[in-house]
């Protein structure tokens, strides 16, 4: 578990962190950055600072490229005639194997040492990956029945109310200010959700009820607050439990809640009966028996290759950096939809979409201003030292 695994935090402000105790910055703001007591900044300042970028850039390709295609392979799936929610539900998280390679790269050969007892490394962090596993099951479900009674556009531009909600769960769980570009943020991201819960144009499409279309934003949007409320959970989780943010810790968050995850979504799987129709559906699919699996497989890889992303950018950067990357893809699938599955882009939903960017923008202009200021104060704290 996590409490077995990574580096340890720094004990004392005073004290220097050996390269292997790279911290994690949880808050969203910017790495402090750390050196060998063998080396001086001039001589390694310029090879970080390039080797930081390629990872940042290395990892938003990853979010962006795995979250696009994943959601298109899972509309891919029902415009085929895949019908199964729970299976839908179950490839978002059944690749999370491949999670162990990066743990095991990336393992820290330094001592082990924690700043928690013995106990709450195991039964309390336990529990904890047990209860963020089942939310994690229930959002995905949410997720998987959006993207069955919405088109690809509508869904993409409904989830990106996820940042708006970031901000509100940020507030009260992680103490984060709700500043006048914040604020201006969630309004933005509000409104052009609600654009497409009222666009007539997008109601009824691709034969479904005005009623399933109603269920399906409803349940898009519940599932945008909820990964929003997950990620405010694991940052607490970092801060107040575990207090240790490596990234084998990080690593080890997403692949026993995924593990947890997938177990959840078996049993909905069995549970719910849908099992028994896997067969016929594998037959019936549009574009083939091998068709079939190759879309399963691929969407299970492909949201993979997103949470390699995900972990890697809270890593190099912040979780709430990692989040807003992983919104600014949302705005992007439509154009991908428009071309593949012929979704209608009205004037409502360009007006949304330029809404969502709008936001988008404010929100990371707000990290920019909060990151100038972090560095501002860290010269000044050098200098004076």
């Amino acid at each position: 578990m996590a409490g077995d695994d990574g580096s340890s935090a720094g004990a004392g402000g005073g004290r220097g962190r050996t390269e292997d105790e790279v911290q994690i910055q949880i808050a969203g703001q910017s790495k402090p950055e750390t050196s060998s007591t063998n080396e001086t900044a001039p001589q390694s300042s310029p090879a970080k600072h390039w080797h930081w970028w390629l990872m940042v850039i290395l990892n938003i390709f990853f979010l962006i490229a795995g979250q696009t295609a994943s959601t298109l392979l899972g509309r891919f799936y029902y415009n085929q005639g895949g019908n199964s929610k729970w299976m839908s539900t179950f490839v978002q998280t059944a690749g999370f194997p491949v999670l162990f390679i990066a743990l095991y790269l990336f393992r820290s050969k330094s001592t082990q040492t924690s700043t928690t007892s013995p106990e709450t490394s195991g039964t309390k962090i336990t529990l904890i990956y047990i209860a963020l596993g089942l939310i994690i099951a229930a959002d995905d479900l949410m997720y998987s029945y959006g993207l069955l009674y919405l088109p690809v556009s509508t869904y993409s531009l409904i989830c990106a109310s996820q940042l708006a909600f970031n901000a509100v769960f940020s507030y009260f769980l992680n103490a984060q200010k709700f500043t006048a570009l914040i604020f201006n943020s969630v309004v933005l991201l509000t409104f052009s959700a609600a654009l497409l819960g009222v666009d007539e144009d997008s109601q009824g499409t691709n034969g479904l009820s005005h009623e399933k279309y109603i269920l399906g934003f409803v349940l898009t949007l519940g599932a945008s607050a909820a990964y929003s409320l997950i990620l405010s959970l694991m940052q607490v989780t970092f801060e107040k439990v575990i207090k240790r943010e490596t990234f084998s810790v990080v690593l080890n968050m997403q692949i026993y809640t995924a593990l947890v995850a997938t177990i959840a979504s078996l049993i909905g799987l069995f549970a719910s009966g849908e099992w028994k129709t896997l067969e016929g559906e594998m037959h019936a699919f549009g574009s083939g028996k091998l068709s079939y699996v190759m879309t399963l497989l691929w969407t299970a890889v492909s949201w993979q290759i997103a949470s390699v992303g995900v972990v890697g950018l809270i890593f190099v950067v912040s979780s709430l950096f990692s989040n807003v990357i992983s919104t600014l893809a949302l705005p992007i699938i439509p154009v991908f939809a428009v071309i593949f599955f012929h979704d209608k882009m009205d004037g409502v939903k360009i007006i949304a979409m330029l809404m969502a960017i709008w936001g988008f923008i404010s929100y990371g202009y707000q990290l920019y201003v909060n990151d100038k200021k972090v560095r501002k104060t860290s010269v000044s704290v050098e200098e004076s030292s």
